[in-house]
């Protein structure tokens, strides 16, 4: 579904991803672990298009994204979940949410409809706060209200930056069984992960990042097991975070 080569990006002069080369099939859960810094925001910036590379490729569903302007990305099936959620937070959750599907418009009101229906049972939550301000909403609220903004567009591959920031550790495991539920239902996701625990124990592979470069790869299994990533990442013991169930 995503296949990067050889990319290349950064900031001015300041070159950031290194020619990262990678590739999302359909249907897994595929995550990127790395230290801040590493370039993980920067690679799902550039991906979305917020950032354009200066060499490389990228390859949506067999088509060449990198010069794409980023309103027109979410079209063809490729959203992001922006790092800190970054809701409309004067605007009530169902106004979001209506924003999020707002390339659906033309396809009819009615199937904008039923993708509201979607959210709100993937979100139960958010259907009872639907009028209210999303600034007024719990961290794990907001962050459940960004997944339902993206879903909105009926994404075939969504990307996440960071879901679990600033979540505590029981609204986290619930954010995770989501994004185990989007896999089970037919999505493709992209998650950029700080909590490599967490990461590893839903995805069906990673990548680990440094510096820019992309250093190790192979089955979550395999990473979980290695000795440079527990030590790099998930400490003497890591223990068990999430059982893989939805």
């Amino acid at each position: 579904m995503l296949r990067i080569r050889n990319l290349q990006a950064g900031y001015g002069k300041l070159k950031v991803l290194k020619n990262i080369s990678m590739h999302v099939a359909k249907g897994e859960i595929v995550t990127i672990i790395g230290a801040n810094g590493a370039g993980k925001t920067t690679l799902l910036s550039t991906i979305s298009g917020l950032l354009k590379p200066s060499s490389g490729e990228i390859q949506f569903e067999g088509r060449n994204i990198g010069a794409l302007a980023p309103q027109k990305i979410p079209a063809l099936g490729c959203v992001m979940v922006p790092e800190g959620r970054q809701i409309f937070a004067s605007l009530s959750v169902e106004e979001n949410l209506i924003l999020g599907g707002h390339v659906l418009k033309k396809k009819g009101k009615a199937l904008l409809a039923r993708q509201l229906d979607d959210q709100y049972a993937l979100f139960p939550i958010l259907k009872e706060r639907r009028g209210q301000y999303a600034g007024t909403l719990s961290g794990g609220e907001q962050q459940m209200l960004a997944m339902g903004r993206a879903l909105m567009s009926e994404p075939s591959l969504i990307m996440m930056d960071e879901p679990s920031t600033g979540l505590a550790p029981l609204i986290i495991q619930d954010i995770f069984k989501v994004i185990v539920k989007m896999r089970d239902e037919g999505k493709t996701v992209l998650l950029v992960e700080q909590n490599a625990k967490a990461a590893l124990q839903v995805a069906d592979r990673g990548y680990v990042l440094e510096t820019g470069k992309v250093v190790l790869q192979g089955s979550s299994h395999e990473l979980l097991e290695d000795v440079e990533v527990k030590r790099a990442y998930l400490g003497k013991d890591y223990g068990e975070f999430y059982d893989g169930k939805a």
